[in-house]
């Protein structure tokens, strides 16, 4: 049975919907959401669509159903605040991509944070880096009882921090901290999401705070590269040096913090306060 872990903080007028990854949880978003707020932003950490349950609630959703459910938070949002900024993390950072290249005139900035187009971190196997293949096996109907389960570090550098999340995950714990596996059929639809934003990069115009991890276990620069490289905005690029993939709450996260906030005050104050058109 799906939990509802989404979580909202008010603030300000200028607000960050906050998007988590494919089989993660708002959990991830949080300690973000309230440095965020802290800093006077209203926050909504969204949960996406079929997450926070089992992996046959995820199965029953696609890629569509995630970004419709971004979407609906992203209007909800458009009620309360008059800048509306994005970020995601890894799969959440491409929704933030699209709704920002679908709604030029509504989204202010992006935070990009872990961009995942493949999953070609150092920490995987090379099994699953072949698993830009299974829309095909999707297709086909092969596999859809299978899943690459996580591998440690498990996106995390701090190894105290690893050690209660991968706890949380491999009690079964799916809302505090995500399923332990990712289900072939959704990753299949994580690709086609992927293919989907990469097409529509050009399209952004939106600022985009670019962040990522060197040692990214997850998935490499070169995800991030891409966006810096294809994106019609102007991107900052920040790189953490201390952390793997989940930077949202490494040990970097308050450097985290604090440029994602000083980079939306910058954009809000350069737009003034006229409302952003509904």
């Amino acid at each position: 049975m799906i939990q509802q872990t989404d979580f909202f903080f008010e603030g300000g007028r200028s607000g960050v919907l906050l998007i988590h990854g494919l089989t993660g949880t708002p959990m991830e978003m949080r300690l973000l959401g309230k440095g965020l707020n802290r800093a006077g932003f209203t926050v909504h950490g969204m949960q996406l669509a079929g997450h926070c349950g089992n992996v046959e609630d995820l199965l029953a959703t696609g890629w569509r159903d995630w970004y419709t459910s971004v979407e609906k938070a992203a209007d909800d949002m458009l009620k309360k605040v008059d800048h509306l900024f994005v970020g995601g993390l890894s799969m959440g950072a491409l929704l933030a991509l699209k709704l920002a290249a679908d709604r030029p005139h509504q989204v202010a900035g992006v935070g990009v944070y872990g961009a995942t187009f493949r999953y070609d971190g150092w920490s995987i196997p090379w099994a699953a880096r072949l698993s830009f293949m299974l829309p095909l096996l999707k297709k086909l109907g092969i596999g859809r009882n299978f899943s690459f389960m996580e591998q440690p570090p498990y996106g995390i550098r701090d190894e105290r921090l690893r050690a209660q999340v991968s706890t949380a995950m491999l009690s079964g714990d799916s809302a505090a901290a995500g399923l332990p596996g990712n289900p072939w059929y959704s990753l299949a639809e994580m690709y086609h999401l992927a293919a989907e934003v990469r097409s529509q990069l050009p399209q952004v115009t939106a600022p985009c705070l670019v962040a990522h991890a060197s040692e990214d276990d997850v998935a490499s620069l070169k995800n991030a590269e891409l966006v810096m490289r294809e994106v019609s905005a102007p991107a900052e690029l920040l790189l953490l040096e201390d952390s793997y993939h989940m930077i949202t709450i490494d040990r970097e996260r308050r450097t985290l913090i604090d440029r994602s906030a000083a980079f939306f005050d910058d954009i809000a104050a350069s737009t003034g306060t006229q409302r952003i058109a509904a």
